[in-house]
């Protein structure tokens, strides 16, 4: 696309070269690329093409010639050229109305002499949409499953086949849209004679056919309907005379072909329906019971289209010109809006909203026809009917389509909601966004009705047929629809979506942006807002209807047979998604099929439990949740589970789903807050917001008791936070203890223990000790996390050091100056090298101001110079063990240990990856972490090591004690100058002048 932005600053010097590469590429039939190159580059220019304007005044004039040429493209044997040509066909189309406008020649005498030469060639646009029609058929008969299928071959459209059944629809869709009443006239009663004179299989051919009439029937609904309705209700009506029809498991194929035409031209304007009722809901009664499945599926596609027409909110029309082209020439002369761009602010969208009397249409079907199979499901449900599984399944079917074509005009799910899931004193009740539908609650509300059938057919299915996957199948999209459709679903809107973008990205005109959009597609983006809004649905309330339904998904999700529960699970994962605080009321339910005293507990479940634990890649994980109440009962649960008799580290899909399980939590853990006080000038700050009178607040400002008992509620749930990320610490390391915990369960816990260190408080005595024992574990991932681990543990118990504020200039003893001076200069020379000035004395170490921040003072200095304070005021070394703490005392206690010490220099000098091993920064800063926390203590003890590492010439020795060494260089910061003095630190230097001789020599 990069031609695209190009014509619109310079169109003839782009489009003239490349209209005289197009033409000579659609002559040639032996270089399809290129063929299929210069069209894609055409469809990059079109709006500068067909727009004309006074750089390139002729460009209309190439359009007509250019579709003509193009028609050829519409090839079955070439799959490439055959989308391009839809393509190039639809963006043309969509640019230019299709009107003849040869008569305004004699009309009008006000044309240019492009328009005269404009209206003389729009006489062939009749011409050009017979011959592209005629291409299509052509298309289709080679389309048929009896051309493209081995008779063992399966009859379900392929991904190439669905690609160009999209492309023929949208492509004559958008041709008939922008067509002239007359010439539609003549396409409708040519696509009308193909489809009723000949009888197509329903899986390929017969879809794209049905398509094109589904295409004629939107443009023109009354018109189209005339014909199309009475024609297959009476070629369905002979066909189901005897009652014989009913029984058939293979129906005649003009039976099928008639049922999926009826099926697709009811999808139109609901009104233009109306008048056809007494034909069709016959057609319905006759055909939804028929046991043919491909009969009844076809029935229910007619009842689901039928219904969704008459109830949703839609645009009508997608004219490129507001009103349409049918207006005297005289007056409105349609080649001056070639390439008319799209007016926001006034589109004048005509749009469909359900009428009284469609209403009164929808629900009437609903009581004739959904009411009966509530009945009957209900019945068997109750054990007082027998139904085979096919009946089962053919009634859901039924049930399920009265669902999605009706479901925006039934109110949502309704009951009590969950009480004791949050203590709070703000109501926690749902916002809920006005869609353009107010509900008849007079009416029955069948969502309710069919909710309460789904729960007893599903539970007594689960508990006499459970191998009955099918119908399980098809309760499990009922409860989906029941919890969450509103008229459109997720995946259809993100289809349509990326759809749109592509489509706007490649028409846009980049100069003027968004500005200069055509009608079409601004009325598209006007639909995806309006189906955007009813798909938001998070942060409903959750009520006890959508508990039961919850759980009922949750059992399903810990099923025998795997499909039932990955469909059942992903309809959880959304529902998780959408209902406030429903995975506090769900986890104890998922839990008890990990606990091991859960004797009972089948393979099958234990594997459902840990997939609704890990959740899907952008939904809900419950095993890290944000909430102390949910991970303080699930992380312990997953280290308990690998003690449960279900759990066998012998199946690979188990194993796989504990990795995923640990990896999901560490990549997408927060750390959970202690503390949630508020300050009071935030208090200061709502108040003044809630007396704001514009806009005024509905909720009233809280009196000075409310505030009071909202604080002690506050400093209630911190002292539980803390309480509670405790107890997790306490319980994980109980774990750990169990002496037959399987190794993968005790890294896991391990893992799990790493993520709760804080920086705002420190981590239990109890949990220091075993990271500072791990230390010295077998296991090589056990030693790695437990070196971060100790590592942040050692920056938890730094001590904080003084600072004050400093002023430069007065420690430099010269002015501020004027202007930016970056590099040397006065005020910055005190904090320069000095090698004839160095510090040899105590007093004149003490006084050196030093500024670890390299950056400072080179272009200038920081408003506020934080240095730190001196020596005297800073926190004292060469502490005791008496005045440590208990983790101080405990990490004091192993670096003091020979033993302990000699160890982990063993495992840390070992090598990790022969000729891969670099530098450790984990290691590093554990070294680092001791060494300015205890100062020189346990140099006595790393000595010996030191130089016994510095002397060997093995790569893993030597990044051992460079580890060391370069720990003690950056950890010695605040030692005091007897401790860092040439003197002091002269066997430590010649170590490092070893280490770095070792390092030239071995390069």
């Amino acid at each position: 696309w990069t031609s695209s932005p190009c014509p619109v600053s310079r169109v003839p010097a782009i489009v003239s070269p490349l209209c005289s590469r197009t033409y000579p590429a659609m002559e040639t039939l032996t270089e399809p690329h290129q063929l299929t190159a210069t069209l894609s580059c055409m469809i990059g220019v079109a709006r500068s093409l067909v727009s004309g304007g006074r750089r390139f005044p002729e460009g209309p004039t190439h359009m007509l010639p250019l579709l003509m040429r193009a028609l050829p493209g519409v090839d079955p044997n070439d799959f490439s050229k055959c989308m391009i040509t839809f393509q190039f066909i639809a963006t043309f189309s969509t640019l230019v109305p299709l009107v003849d406008c040869s008569s305004a020649l004699h009309e009008r005498n006000d044309l240019s002499e492009v328009e005269r030469e404009l209206c003389s060639a729009s006489a062939e646009f009749e011409d050009f949409v017979l011959q592209f029609m005629d291409r299509c058929f052509a298309l289709i008969e080679s389309s048929t499953l009896e051309q493209t299928r081995e008779e063992t071959e399966t009859e379900k459209m392929t991904h190439l086949e669905s690609l160009v059944e999209l492309g023929l629809s949208s492509t004559f869709s958008t041709v008939l849209t922008q067509c002239s009443k007359d010439i539609f006239k003549v396409a409708l009663e040519k696509v009308f004679n193909f489809a009723t004179t000949n009888i197509f299989e329903t899986r390929v051919a017969g879809r794209m056919v049905a398509d094109m009439c589904r295409a004629a029937a939107k443009c023109h609904p009354v018109e189209s309907l005339k014909l199309f309705v009475p024609h297959c209700c009476n070629a369905i009506n002979q066909l189901t005379v005897s009652d014989d029809v009913l029984r058939e498991e293979e129906l005649d194929k003009e039976l099928l072909w008639s049922l999926q035409l009826l099926s697709e031209i009811t999808r139109v304007d609901g009104d233009k329906l109306l008048p056809y009722r007494p034909q069709l809901v016959p057609i319905l009664r006759r055909t939804l019971h028929l046991k043919c499945k491909q009969g009844y599926s076809l029935s229910c596609n007619l009842l689901h289209h039928l219904l969704r027409s008459t109830a949703l909110i839609y645009p009508t029309e997608y004219c490129s010109v507001p009103g349409g082209f049918d207006k005297p020439l005289s007056a409105y002369l349609p080649i001056k809006d070639w390439g008319r761009p799209g007016d926001l602010w006034n589109l004048s969208i005509q749009w469909h909203t359900p009428s009284a009397e469609e209403t009164a249409f929808v629900f009437y079907i609903l009581d004739t026809l959904l009411q009966p199979e509530l009945l009957r499901l209900q019945g068997h449900a109750e054990g007082q009917l027998e139904m085979s599984r096919d009946d089962i399944l053919q009634s859901l079917s039924i049930v399920q389509h009265c669902l999605l074509g009706a479901g925006s005009l039934l109110p949502a799910l309704d009951g009590q909601p969950v009480p004791n899931l949050v203590p709070s004193m703000v109501s926690l009740e749902e916002t809920k966004l006005y869609t353009g539908v107010d509900y008849d609650t007079s009416r029955e509300n069948y969502r309710e009705a069919i909710c309460r059938v789904m729960r007893k057919l599903l539970h007594h299915i689960l508990e006499h047929s459970e191998d009955d996957t099918k119908s399980l199948f098809s309760i499990i999209k009922i409860i989906g629809d029941l919890l969450h459709f509103k008229g459109s679903h997720k995946h259809e809107f993100d289809s349509r979506w990326k759809s749109f973008n592509l489509v706007k990205k490649s028409m846009e005109n980049r100069l003027h942006g968004r500005k200069q959009h055509i009608r079409a597609l601004l009325i598209d983006r006007v639909m995806l807002q309006h189906e955007l809004r009813k798909l938001t649905v998070e942060g409903c309330e959750y009520r006890s209807v959508h508990q039961n339904l919850l759980r009922d998904l949750l059992r399903l999700s810990t099923s025998t047979y795997s499909q039932v529960r990955s469909k059942a699970q992903s309809v959880l994962f959304t529902a998780l998604g959408t209902y406030n605080f429903c995975c506090r009321d769900l986890i104890p339910r998922v839990l008890e099929f990990l606990w091991p005293e859960q004797q009972h507990v089948t393979q099958q479940q234990f594997k459902g439990a840990l997939y609704c634990l890990l959740g899907n890649h952008n939904g809900v994980c419950l095993a890290n949740l944000h909430d102390w109440d949910c991970i303080v009962q699930t992380w312990p649960a997953l280290v308990s589970s690998g003690l449960s008799s279900a759990m066998s580290l012998e199946k690979p899909s188990i194993v796989r789903l504990f990795d995923d399980l640990a990896d999901k939590i560490h990549r997408q853990y927060e750390t959970i807050g202690l503390d949630f006080s508020v300050a009071d000038s935030t208090l200061a700050i709502a108040a003044q917001i809630v007396q704001t009178p514009l806009p005024l607040s509905s909720v009233p400002l809280p009196s000075a008791q409310d505030v009071e008992t909202g604080r002690e509620r506050q400093r209630a749930r911190n002292q539980d936070a803390l309480q509670k990320y405790e107890k997790l610490v306490h319980t994980l390391l109980e774990c750990l203890a169990q002496r037959n915990l399987p190794w993968k369960f005790e890294h896991i816990c391990i893992g799990f223990l790493s993520l709760l260190l804080r920086d705002d408080h420190p981590l239990p005595p109890p949990a220091v000790r075993f990271f500072v024992q791990s230390l010295n574990h077998d296991a090589l991932i056990v030693r790695k996390m437990a070196i971060s681990a100790v590592a942040g543990v050692m920056k938890q118990l730094k001590r904080p050091h003084k600072k004050v504020e400093l002023n430069p200039y007065e420690i430099s003893g010269c002015e501020e100056p004027g202007e930016l001076m970056a590099g040397d200069r006065k005020d910055n020379r005190w904090l320069q090298y000095d090698g004839k000035n160095l510090l040899k004395t105590q007093e004149a170490w003490e006084a050196c101001r030093f500024v670890e921040k390299t950056h400072w003072g080179y272009y200038s200095w920081p408003r506020k110079l934080l240095l730190y304070a001196p020596v005297q005021e800073q926190p004292p070394l060469g502490r005791s063990r008496d005045e440590m703490n208990e983790m101080e005392q405990i990490i004091f206690d192993h670096f003091s240990d020979p033993k302990f010490v000699d160890q982990l220099i063993k495992f840390l000098s070992l090598e990790d990856r022969k000729g891969k091993d670099k530098f450790n920064p984990r290691r590093f800063c554990l070294f680092k972490g001791l060494f300015r926390n205890y100062d020189d203590a346990f140099l006595p003890v790393l000595r010996p090591h030191m130089e016994r590492l510095v002397a060997d010439s093995h790569e893993s020795t030597q990044r051992c004690v460079a580890e060391i060494i370069a720990g003690l260089i950056r950890g010695c910061k605040h030692w005091s100058f007897a401790k860092v003095s040439p003197l002091s630190l002269s066997h430590s230097l010649q170590l490092f002048h070893s280490l770095l001789e070792h390092k030239r020599v071995s390069n």
